[in-house]
């Protein structure tokens, strides 16, 4: 074997253990866990008392529902504070707040991101547990429930609960290519949470213990994967809680969801340069063992392995040829799925069999972009919400 055939394969293995290997050998590794260990048991009146803060910018068409939808959640209600932060909101949002006097107003006209507006809320909290909610999602009922029951454990420091998307359109390739991959993403978290903690929890819903929470740098643009990152690294552990649900609509078109994609990998690539404890094997084995496999290899090595793999494959496909020749015309075949894919979603035409891999693709394609965006200084901390379907 020739030393461009080592690296083919090398980098095929990569991609390969990135995508579906860690789900399999995660996977694994949780029925021999399973097999060895008893069952946690749940205290069924353990009831700590909850702040739920909702960060806002410019939701007028969402606050109204949402502040409905908080409110008639399933816990004491002389047990939870609610807190609503409008981030520099120049619509009818803050109006629409102060309409309830049940929910704690927050409102700062200057603008400067939600890192920010959180840091600003956790002076306001006096309870137990805080928890982070985003302004367009609905929560089940039994979302705070299902969260802190886990904080029984101490050694619990964060759960998180489970992003779901809406399709309203199940046929639109950016909402089904979204669904089928939070799907898949919610599978690893169980496996992760099951295993020893997650790597990288849902913004969307996440909660913590108040007394462990850490300030942000207010130009963070992961401000989930930085808080739950920090407190694994301090010994605790993140748990995934599926029964606690966040649900929102998929984004509303291809322009959409690449704008959120490239904003989140540009965080990636920013989080990673924050996050430097986790690469240290030697310290917290299982955590750096799970944020590198799960998280840092997707956002770096398996992208640059996918271009590597392409133009390698051309250039053994004319030197040696067989196998070879039919890896090059499978990647050929799948890349032109995609891109014909990207082509008819953004011309409104729906073609299931092309769903995974345009979503697939626009993943990866997303990475380089947000590492560009990241090194050029060109994202701002202030979020941007992409329009949903």
């Amino acid at each position: 074997m020739t030393l461009a055939e080592i690296y083919f394969w090398c980098a095929l293995f990569i991609v390969f253990y990135s995508y579906i290997g860690y789900g399999i050998f995660m996977w694994l590794l949780v029925k021999i866990k399973k097999a060895f260990q008893t069952s946690f048991r749940f205290e069924p009146n353990f009831e700590p008392s909850v702040a739920l803060v909702v960060p806002c910018f410019n939701e007028a068409d969402y606050i109204e529902e949402k502040i409905k939808n908080c409110l008639a959640l399933d816990y004491p209600k002389e047990k939870i504070q609610f807190i609503f932060v409008s981030d520099g909101s120049s619509d009818e949002t803050e109006a629409i707040i102060k309409k309830h006097p049940s929910v704690m107003s927050l409102h700062e006209a200057a603008r400067k991101g939600k890192a920010a507006a959180m840091n600003r809320a956790i002076t306001f909290v006096n309870s137990d547990i805080v928890v982070f909610c985003d302004a367009n999602t609905s929560l089940n009922s039994i979302a705070i429930r299902e969260l802190v029951k886990h904080y029984v454990d101490p050694k619990v420091g964060a759960v998180t609960g489970e992003k779901r998307i809406i399709s309203k359109d199940k046929e639109n390739a950016s909402g089904a290519g979204e669904g089928i991959y939070w799907k898949y993403e919610s599978f690893l978290k169980q496996l992760d949470s099951d295993f020893h903690t997650i790597v990288g929890a849902a913004g969307e819903l996440m909660s913590y213990r108040t007394n462990l929470y850490l300030p942000l740098a207010v130009d963070s643009l992961l401000d989930d994967l930085m808080q739950s990152m920090q407190i694994a690294n301090a010994g605790y552990r993140v748990i995934y809680e599926k029964n606690a649900l966040a649900s929102e609509t998929a984004s509303a078109d291809v322009k959409e969801e690449l704008k959120r994609k490239v904003r989140i990998a540009a965080g990636a690539f920013q989080s990673m340069g924050r996050l430097l404890p986790s690469f240290n094997l030697f310290s917290n084995f299982k955590v750096s063992f799970l944020f590198i496999s799960h998280r840092v290899l997707r956002w770096t090595i398996a992208p640059l392995s996918l271009l590597f793999l392409f133009v390698m494959n051309l250039y053994l496909q004319q030197k040696i040829g067989g196998t070879y020749s039919y890896l090059m015309f499978a990647q050929i075949v799948f890349y032109g799925m995609a891109l014909l894919g990207w082509y008819l979603a953004n011309k409104h035409v729906k073609v299931k069999i092309l769903f995974v891999p345009y979503y697939f693709f626009i993943m990866n394609l997303c990475m380089y972009l947000g590492f560009f965006r990241y090194i050029r200084g060109k994202q701002s901390a202030n979020w941007e919400r992409a329009k949903r379907a």
